[in-house]
């Protein structure tokens, strides 16, 4: 995002004991939320018989739009988005297999304007995946930029091993509404939390949410993840913030008694299982959405949260939002936006650079606060949360996805319980 910040708050921010000298981040535009169409992929096995390949989109997750054969064990497969515009991170996932080993090569092609943006990784199973050598894969018009879209070639063709047992093929690990199903239905159960249905997406897909801690309590935080349904290393974080949170140290027990806790892990199952680039089935980025409403899958979250309030006179004192981009960064508000818990995030913040030596976090601070377009604005404006969206590399080594969620729910449950006692930081 675009970065503008005025000189005397830079000059404020370069004397401030915090992480790190901080950017403003750009605030979201107001955009039409209102339902568009969707294109929905053909769902087929592409055979190709002159070399006894085959390729299919059928399973969940998917993406590939069409094969064509340009020459022996040469292929071209075009993925285009759900509608347009659209953020250009283009998602692909399809399986491939042949019925005499033999090694095949694949060119990726997206529409004009967008970019490669994700390695290919591989599985047999759909479970286990590892990251396709760099040595089989042959970037297009490669970009001059040294980060971001910019440094991304415009194609690539990958070689590839075959044989008949399926070869999965993803542009990150492959984590359907199945999957994520699984992973809230066994922490519930291994950790004797409660999980509830608040609404349906345009699809009928449940919006599952995790609950756990004292559910009497007036004192409450949300976690939410998956709006954009390629960004699977926000929600690796996601998993390991909340499985600190249910852990069994003292510090996570003291935690439980005095605060609930809701997680709604997967906000887009619509556009996840249809292996959509960015929006939902009503054609629409949900991280827009958190004005009008216009979308099920925001405003049943809102609507809960209202009830929530009401049922309970409490409220809700923290909110996250878990994201993927090109490198890590944290988006908070700046400190002039007060909630529920003032300088909550800016001490968390400086709790997290503590905690993990040699880290500089990446904060990119918002200093406006309506209109209320995405998650966090909307969290803070309607019901008081510190709040902040956490984006996640695409490619940030996977331990340190999991040491960093960990990291971040240790030091927020330590603030909490402090009440925080602000130490009048900021970013």
């Amino acid at each position: 995002m675009k970065k503008h910040f005025s000189l005397l708050l830079l000059l404020a921010l370069s004397l401030a004991a915090v992480p790190q000298a901080q950017f403003a981040q750009e605030p979201a535009q107001a955009v039409d939320t209102t339902t568009r169409p969707v294109e929905k992929q053909i769902k087929r096995v592409f055979e190709f018989s002159a070399d006894g390949v085959s390729f299919s989109n059928e399973f969940d997750g998917a993406r590939l739009n069409s094969v064509a054969r340009f020459g022996d064990g040469q292929y071209m497969i075009t993925i285009t988005p759900e509608n347009a515009p659209i953020n250009p991170s283009p998602w692909y996932a399809f399986k491939v297999w042949a019925k005499k080993k033999k090694e095949i090569s694949i060119r990726l092609v997206y529409p004009e304007g967008s970019r490669h943006r994700y390695d290919p990784q591989l599985s047999t199973d759909g479970r286990k995946w590892k990251y396709l050598d760099q040595s089989f894969i042959t970037e297009i018009e490669k970009g001059t930029g040294t980060s971001g879209p910019s440094s991304r070639p415009k194609s690539i063709v990958m070689r590839l091993q075959i044989g008949r047992k399926p070869l999965w093929v993803s542009a990150q690990e492959l984590t359907n509404s199945t999957s994520v199903f699984a992973w809230i239905a066994k922490t519930a159960r291994k950790k004797k939390a409660a999980v509830e249905d608040i609404g349906r997406s345009i699809e009928g897909r449940p919006l599952r949410m995790l609950k756990f801690g004292d559910l009497d309590s007036k004192k409450n935080i949300l976690i939410i993840s998956r709006q954009h349904p390629p960004e699977v290393t926000g929600y690796f974080a996601m998993q390991a913030f909340v499985d600190e949170l249910l852990g069994g140290s003292k510090l996570s027990k003291q935690f439980r008694r005095e605060y609930a806790v809701f997680v709604i892990p997967l906000m887009n199952p619509d556009g996840v299982d249809n292996g959509h680039w960015r929006h939902n089935m009503g054609g629409i980025d949900l991280n827009r959405d958190w004005t009008t409403f216009n979308q099920p899958e925001g405003r049943q979250v809102s609507e809960f949260l209202k009830k929530r309030e009401a049922e309970t006179g409490g409220k809700f004192y923290f909110g996250i939002d878990f994201h993927s981009t090109w490198n890590d960064i944290y988006y908070p508000m700046t400190p002039d936006n007060p909630g529920n818990m003032p300088n909550l995030v800016q001490d968390w913040l400086v709790a997290i650079k503590k905690a993990l030596p040699g880290y500089e976090p990446n904060i990119q601070a918002n200093n406006r606060l309506l209109p209320a377009i995405v998650s966090r604005n909307y969290f803070l404006a309607s019901h008081g949360m510190e709040a902040i969206v956490f984006e996640i590399g695409d490619n940030t080594p996977r331990d340190f996805i999991k040491k960093k969620g960990e990291v971040g729910a240790i030091e927020l449950m330590k603030l909490m319980l402090e009440g925080t006692k602000p130490t009048g930081k900021k970013p």
